[in-house]
């Protein structure tokens, strides 16, 4: 078992958070009155998928949606 991370690990995390970061951004600037959750997701889904990546939650043991 792996008990350190290489910098190439690290370059990947950070580029993670950073893309979850952007999202969340994303998402914030739609937050408004009447706009509803299932809208929200979608704004972070098709965030997410425009920069290459996949929703990590999307299907998760079932889970339905992306936030």
């Amino acid at each position: 078992m792996q008990m350190y991370k290489t910098e190439e690990d690290i370059e990947i995390l950070r580029q993670n958070g950073d893309l979850v970061s952007r999202t969340l951004a994303e998402v914030a600037k739609n937050i408004k009155p009447g706009v509803t959750t299932i809208q929200l997701d979608r704004v972070a889904e098709q965030f997410i998928r425009d920069h290459g990546a996949v929703p990590g939650f999307l299907g998760y043991n079932g889970f339905p949606n992306t936030l």
